[in-house]
């Protein structure tokens, strides 16, 4: 039931937010055109003769796996922090300091830290008007919420003197805003404009996209991760795979211990079956 209040909250943002125009381009985001996004060498596609095995299977078993557990990233993930009685600007601009404030931080600490921030006024005149210190308690303890406040102060002065008090529309003018990487970047566009450009990379989706073998070869960041799983996964999963992976690497795919025995890809998992072996030997 949680999960379903969780996908219907998301529609509501979608629906508040998905026909508002920026005062500086009055293009209907819906219409739009999709962001090219290149890496270093090639253009991203999804046309790579290259596909994981059995991948639609492992999906859709993480599916079912999710369809009966709670995670903290579906009633606590940064699109649940918005406050939807907001005008758009101060929605989108909602989403992305949950974003920014949800680096090295678990879901549970960032929502805490978003309330309180609605609690003081969470605006971008507000936050010009609140001393660093101040700021810096409403936050804490996000991780390296010290260097967070720099971030949070001089994107939201940025906000307010380059778009108007709203928050850009592209990757590359989001990716310039301080404390802003790729996968804040693609999430804000998809949460807060509700555009799909990327897909958002973070710790449990760099991990169990290694584990289930679903990079041609391992990668060592999650940018890599991403450029990786844009060349095969078909552009309408971007949006649904971030959500799915995260929350089945909070839950059950864990950075330690995994419960590879309860998991439904255990067979076919490469790590699970690794995992397996070495404790057969051992």
């Amino acid at each position: 039931m949680i999960m379903r209040g969780a996908l219907r909250n998301k529609r509501s943002l979608s629906d508040k937010i998905g026909s508002n125009k920026l005062e500086n381009n009055v293009q209907v985001i819906k219409k739009r055109k999709h962001l090219t996004i290149k890496s270093d060498t090639n253009e991203i596609t999804s046309n790579s003769d290259w596909k994981p095995p059995n991948w639609e299977k492992t999906l859709d078993d993480i599916r079912k796996m999710r369809k009966d557990i709670v995670a903290p990233v579906d009633n606590m993930g940064c699109d649940q922090a918005a406050d939807l009685n907001e005008s758009p600007e101060v929605i989108r601009y909602h989403v992305l300091i949950s974003l920014m404030l949800s680096s090295q931080t678990k879901d549970e600490v960032n929502f805490a830290a978003m309330q309180r921030l609605k609690q003081h006024g969470l605006t971008v005149d507000n936050i010009l008007e609140i001393t660093d210190d101040h700021l810096g308690k409403l936050i804490y303890p996000v991780g390296f919420w010290k260097r967070k406040v720099q971030y949070i102060k001089r994107t939201t002065r940025i906000l307010k003197d380059t778009y108007n008090g709203d928050i850009p529309n592209t990757i590359k003018d989001l990716c310039q805003l301080p404390g802003v990487g790729p996968k804040m970047a693609h999430l804000c566009m998809s949460c807060a404009w509700n555009e799909v450009t990327g897909i958002g990379v973070d710790t449990h989706v760099h991990r169990i996209s290694n584990r289930l073998g679903w990079v041609k070869k391992p990668t060592k960041s999650p940018e890599d991760t991403r450029i990786a799983l844009e060349s095969w996964l078909p552009k309408d999963l971007w949006r649904e795979v971030n959500h799915i992976l995260v929350g089945f690497g909070q839950t059950i795919c864990r950075p330690i211990g995994p419960h590879c025995d309860s998991c439904l890809n255990k067979k076919t998992c490469p790590s699970a079956m690794l995992n397996s072996t070495s404790g057969k030997k051992k």
